[in-house]
């Protein structure tokens, strides 16, 4: 180019001026343009490493199985279900109890010495079964009475004839003047108080006769054994006393809380629960709810709420509840260990088998399909669990599709 200037030069002085500046110009253009295309890549990289990156780049949870490998056809995908479900469910530990509205103590009706015990714990008694033989001086007092209520009837009644045959004459004396009127008035006195008399007397033989029967006595035997009966049907579920013992009647206040015996009719029994507080209002009285027993195992029963708690228990800040348990069949007896289920209010959620669900790190997870072979890796919730199906109440929408099988091949990538 400076050679082209000489040879220019040559020719021509008066050009080479004209001819330096547009070099000169066009070096500065040259210049400019190299600049701007600098500036405009540098403003490129800026917005490219700014600009959001696509989904496959955002998402790290993402696990891509090719849909040709073998791994992929073990996997088995279907779209998430809805199902009616209830929200919370409550799980408590429960025992089995005896019914306290079903439960008799035997107490002695009298004083005596036992002269035989006839069942043993744990046999099953019919209403009216003898039970206990006692040997006691209230049963010769009591046919006694009997016997001194039955002559003082008989005695009353013949005063009573008497008196009224002595009142008849004197009213027939008074229409012929025979008598006074003041011996008429004795006699309807004495006729009065003979009726009064008769009256106290069928009194005293009816209570004789009422303490006869209620000690199972013959009145006209002395010396005869009282014997105790069961007063229900039920199971003897505990024996305190021996052949030789002497007890006391019921009357003594010092005995009447020492029973001969218990008895317990397990025709029903009641299931006791300890209620959290935060289910407290899962439940009312009448509600059906699931028993499982640790001696059944696999079994459900169903009671219902027979009674809950009026106070919480300051300690576990639990509340007391107890469910009638029907037992016809005497499978259920006190002290057995188990649960109670309640469930909540129902609501329409989503399910999905539990085999679709994987473990890991503590958390619920499902394979969510994103495309084929490209599936991503959900936190769920989970609800409760119905059978092979999970409720899952948040992290999952309706329309999805899981891996329902194989899900587990796919933990850890």
């Amino acid at each position: 180019m400076l050679a082209m200037i000489h040879r220019a030069a040559g020719r021509d002085d008066i050009h080479v001026s004209t001819i330096v500046m547009v070099l000169v110009c066009g070096l500065a253009v040259l210049s400019g343009c190299d600049r701007s295309r600098a500036e405009r890549s540098s403003a490129d990289q800026q917005r490219s490493s700014t600009a959001p990156s696509s989904p496959a780049a955002q998402d790290v949870q993402l696990v891509v199985v090719p849909p040709d490998s073998p791994r992929f056809k073990q996997l088995r995908i279907e779209p998430v279900r809805e199902q009616t479900l209830p929200i919370d469910e409550l799980i408590a530990p429960a025992r089995v109890v005896i019914n306290p509205n079903r439960i008799s103590r035997v107490l002695p009706p009298v004083q005596g010495r036992v002269l035989a015990v006839s069942v043993k714990l744990g046999d099953a008694v019919a209403e009216g079964q003898p039970l206990v033989t006692l040997n006691s001086p209230d049963a010769d007092a009591a046919i006694s009475t009997y016997v001194q209520a039955d002559a003082a009837l008989r005695q009353a009644k013949v005063t009573l004839t008497k008196t009224d045959t002595d009142l008849e004459r004197a009213r027939k004396l008074l229409e012929f003047q025979g008598i006074s009127e003041k011996d008429l008035l004795a006699a309807q006195n004495d006729a009065a108080t003979a009726r009064a008399a008769l009256e106290s007397a069928q009194a005293a033989l009816a209570l004789a006769l009422r303490k006869l029967a209620l000690l199972g006595l013959n009145p006209s035997d002395l010396q005869q054994a009282v014997v105790v009966r069961a007063p229900i049907v039920g199971v003897v579920t505990d024996i305190s006393v021996v052949p030789g013992d002497y007890r006391a009647a019921v009357s003594s206040a010092a005995d009447v809380t020492t029973p001969l015996m218990s008895i317990a009719d397990l025709s029903t029994v009641w299931v006791s629960s300890d209620v959290p507080e935060p289910f407290m209002r899962h439940i009312r009285i009448g509600d059906s709810v699931e028993i499982a027993l640790v001696a059944y195992p696999g079994e459900k029963f169903t009671g219902r709420v027979a009674r809950v708690g009026s106070t919480l228990d300051p300690q576990s800040r639990t509340l007391k509840v107890y469910v009638d348990l029907p037992n016809p069949t005497r499978r259920f007896v006190p002290e057995m260990f188990g649960t109670m289920r309640h469930a909540g209010t129902p609501r329409l959620l989503s399910v999905v088998p539990a085999a679709a669900i994987v473990q890991e790190y503590g958390r619920s997870e499902v394979f969510v399909e994103r495309a084929p072979g490209q599936f991503e890796r959900r936190v769920v919730t989970t609800g409760i669990r119905t059978g092979d199906l999970v409720a899952i109440t948040s992290g999952l929408e309706a329309n999805s599709r899981v891996i329902v099988d194989g899900a587990i091949l796919l933990r850890g990538q």
